[in-house]
């Protein structure tokens, strides 16, 4: 019996501790994607721009 509640112990214990390396996990993938989305997005803001100028500049 002894042994059964130190078992249960011991899976509660990798249990939690897995759930903090998925929540640190999610946590740098939400980070690299926010840093990835602001790249892109200043990028994508440039081409943008640029297809907007030209095609302005061809009906005027």
């Amino acid at each position: 019996m002894e042994e059964m509640k130190k078992e249960i112990i011991k899976s509660e214990d990798e249990r939690g501790a897995s759930m903090l390396e998925y929540a640190l996990l999610a946590a740098l993938i939400a980070v690299v994607c926010i840093v990835a989305i602001t790249f892109l997005g200043q990028q994508a803001s440039v081409s943008f721009s640029r297809v907007g100028s030209s095609i302005s500049g061809a009906n005027g």
